[in-house]
């Protein structure tokens, strides 16, 4: 990896930080940087964008729709497009990967029911064959939070789906990856998400090691796909 370029992580609500990201970056001796949208702080023009190690977009309890309360949703997107365009790493997480599927030509839509708390997703074909996460085998365990689905851009491969969602993850190319379910919370970070949870939900220690277990070595290969 070119250690002179750096990655950026897109922060959108306090509580949702990098997590596992910001440990994979660091472990694999990464520059990078949190750029926090939701405190004013602006996204780098597209042109700027191409020339990142990789880009990050975490979750967030807005919707991709609600443009007119949060104005960095569109320049976000478009910071999305030209990553992509660029052949850069990319992960979308929750709503990062609703963002990356509308920055791409999906539709993005309110399912009918939240899917919030531990669980675990199903490899496609497609997923068991991906670098990134067939190695973590199948079913997947995860942390659900979101109430929001979408359909695949065109040309995405499906990784992976659950009970409730078909659309669990996806990928663009070779680098570009939308993940529904959140791969990035270890402990520390479920201990910030517990105040904003619904009330009853809680995220067991257990199972929560070991959705981080599986977590920690499939970031370390999505960082490994940068030049």
């Amino acid at each position: 990896m070119d250690e002179s370029r750096r990655w950026l992580v897109v922060q959108h609500v306090a509580h949702e930080g990098p997590g596992l990201v910001g440990a994979a970056l660091d472990k694999a001796g990464q520059r990078w940087s949190v750029c926090r949208v939701d405190c004013g702080e602006e996204l780098p023009a597209p042109s700027e964008i191409t020339e990142l190690a990789g880009l990050v977009v975490l979750g967030g309890p807005m919707g991709v729709h609600d443009e007119t309360t949060h104005r960095w949703l569109e320049p976000e997107r478009r910071a999305l497009a030209a990553a992509v365009g660029a052949g850069l790493v990319v992960l979308g997480v929750c709503l990062g990967a609703q963002q990356l599927a509308l920055a791409l030509g999906a539709t993005v839509w309110t399912g009918d029911a939240a899917e919030i708390g531990l669980g675990a997703v199903t490899l496609t074909t497609a997923g068991d064959d991906d670098p990134v996460l067939g190695p973590a085998g199948s079913p997947l365990p995860c942390v659900h939070w979101h109430a929001d689905t979408f359909s695949l851009p065109d040309g995405a491969r499906l990784l992976a789906r659950s009970d409730r969602y078909d659309h669990q993850g996806f990928c663009v190319g070779d680098r570009a990856y939308g993940l529904q379910f959140h791969v990035e919370v270890d402990a520390a970070l479920a201990g910030g998400w517990a105040p904003h949870l619904p009330s009853g939900v809680q995220l067991d220690p257990r199972r929560l090691g070991q959705a981080e277990a599986v977590g920690r070595p499939m970031l370390d290969r999505l960082v490994a796909l940068a030049p």
